[in-house]
């Protein structure tokens, strides 16, 4: 899971959040927290499932089509017997390419590389025997990340429009400045009472400009209570869903 690095905070986060949901069990917990992603939409392959395995018995790498078949399990909850047979067949199909890759280190006396290619088959035969775990685990960790990305990615866009609003009015501002230090260039040119008749309508211009100014920054306001509103339901809606997890 935590291959991709993210900020620590989310991290910490959904590390909590694993361990919420594999309970006591620390060895279910030790291998989801190396199968499981922060981001599943961005570090799992698009590619089909065969295709990925397909390309798993040209490499002997089966570690895309088990991120694959782990993730697309713990979205199809009601096919969960056939990504069981998925998942306890791609385990078996590493375990032999592992299995003669460490035959060969052990006969070049690598036995660091042996006992780490050991570890590997011990996860496999474990992934092969938990399989249903794993995907019922994987399942509430996964639907609970994707709604907080859906969240995350919404907050990001409303920061965007506030980020460019804010530019907007400082354009705006910059713009009515140059405006008045224009005018006030033009007026040292004019007549008593033709300066006297654009200083009157440089106040109304003024007063004009001071009501955007409030609308802006009352609209302004308002995007900020709507985004703490939104903040809120957010938090009430984990909330929710934590309960609801514990329930079940």
């Amino acid at each position: 899971m935590w291959k991709k690095k993210e900020e620590k905070k989310e991290e910490v986060k959904e590390e909590s959040l694993l361990k919420e949901l594999c309970g006591d069990d620390a060895k279910l917990y030790d291998f989801l927290s190396s199968y499981l992603f922060l981001d599943p939409l961005a570090a799992i392959s698009k590619k089909g499932l065969d295709i990925l395995t397909e390309e798993g018995e040209k490499s002997g790498d089966f570690r895309p089509a088990v991120d694959k078949a782990i993730f697309e399990g713990a979205q199809n909850l009601g096919e969960s017997e056939r990504y069981i047979k998925v998942i306890q067949n791609l385990a078996l199909k590493t375990i032999h390419v592992t299995e003669q890759e460490k035959e060969k280190v052990e006969k070049e006396g690598l036995t660091d590389r042996a006992a780490s290619l050991g570890r590997r088959i011990d996860d496999q035969k474990f992934m092969s025997e938990r399989a249903e775990d794993i995907i019922n685990v994987a399942s509430k960790f996964y639907d609970e990340i994707l709604v907080e990305l859906g969240e995350k990615a919404r907050r990001e866009e409303r920061k965007g429009e506030i980020a460019k609003a804010e530019v907007e009015e400082w354009r705006i501002r910059e713009v009515e400045q140059a405006g008045r230090e224009a005018r006030k260039i033009e007026r040292r040119e004019m007549g008593r009472e033709e300066r006297r008749e654009a200083e009157k309508q440089d106040k109304r211009d003024e007063l004009a400009a001071e009501g955007r100014r409030e609308a802006r920054e009352e609209a302004r306001a308002k995007a900020e209570d709507e985004e703490k509103r939104i903040e809120e339901m957010e938090n009430e809606g984990r909330e929710a869903r934590k309960k609801e997890r514990g329930d079940n």
